[in-house]
């Protein structure tokens, strides 16, 4: 049991390892933490300013005479899953890509599958069940992934995990076949396989407004929530019951023998969804890191 609480406090670490590859100064974190507490309500009004400013630039810049200098412009409406200003063509991309296919094409910290998160909500198509296996294939093929569960076998070898196993090349192998078809299993049922057969919505949707707390409610409580193919929010049975049944699976068919019963997979399954809710909190706020290391390199320039 100790075991696989150990890889996947590894996995842990090593995805926070991979996001060090960029990590924002002390003073570029306060003022994330100063935006995401700001007040929707003055947020909004400072954007009304700005648009009533704009309008009268672009009246006043009409010849005298003009249908436009006698009538104020209407104030043009933005589309929906419209780019925010400032917004990188990369980040422009993303979100033609999200209109057209439902998924995403961003990486957490540039390097890890970040496929089914979906920035903007408005004109998202639904995922057919195809769909669903293939955005999970296609992460779990990622070369990113393969570098970290070899970093995370790498972890257990160092440590003896699993002492049956040996050490040398072929006790590495075996560390790392273990700790990707625990991922891959997980990822599959839980994403792909129920969440076609209870036709529910795997992805996950950022909030990406409100103060940090509400936010990280609300990341905390898609473990339990989702949405279903239709768009109705329902208790998030692929999630919760994909996780215990994935436990099982690995535990039961390729674990050690020391390692199987129904503690494990009771242990297993709780440090799982512990995972996913950590998970979805850098899933809700990634997206204002990013914005942000982008504003910022367009500053230093």
């Amino acid at each position: 049991m100790r075991t696989r609480k150990r890889i996947r406090t590894m996995l842990f670490f090593a995805g926070l390892a991979v996001g060090s590859l960029w990590t924002p100064s002390p003073a570029t974190a306060q003022e994330l933490l100063q935006e995401s507490l700001a007040d929707p309500l003055l947020l909004a009004d400072n954007q009304s300013q700005q648009s009533a400013q704009s309008s009268a630039q672009r009246q006043q810049a009409q010849p005298t005479g003009s249908p436009a200098a006698t009538q104020a412009p209407a104030a043009k409406q933005p589309q929906p899953g419209q780019a925010q200003a400032g917004s990188s063509t990369k980040e422009q991309k993303n979100i033609q890509h999200e209109q057209e296919t439902g998924t995403s094409k961003d990486r957490l910290f540039w390097t890890m599958p970040n496929f089914l998160t979906m920035e903007n909500t408005e004109s998202i198509p639904p995922l057919t069940s195809g769909d669903k296996f293939k955005v999970v294939g296609r992460s779990l093929i990622d070369p990113s992934e393969f570098v970290l569960i070899g970093f995370v076998a790498g972890l257990g070898q160092a440590s003896n995990s699993n002492p049956s196993y040996g050490q040398g090349s072929q006790g590495y192998g075996k560390r790392y076949a273990t700790a990707y078809a625990d991922n891959a299993i997980e990822n599959f049922i839980a994403s792909a396989a129920l969440p076609s057969l209870l036709h529910q919505d795997p992805r996950y949707y950022q909030l990406g407004h409100g103060g940090f707390l509400r936010r990280t409610g609300h990341a905390i409580s898609r473990v339990v929530m989702t949405r279903s193919d239709s768009g109705r929010s329902q208790f998030n049975y692929s999630e919760v019951f994909g996780a215990g049944m994935a436990a099982a699976i690995s535990t039961y068919s390729y674990h050690p023998e020391s390692e199987r019963g129904v503690g494990t997979v009771i242990s297993v399954w709780g440090t799982q969804i512990g995972w996913d809710v950590g998970t979805y909190m850098l899933k809700e706020f990634w997206p204002d890191l990013r914005r942000k290391h982008h504003r910022n390199q367009q500053d230093n320039r």
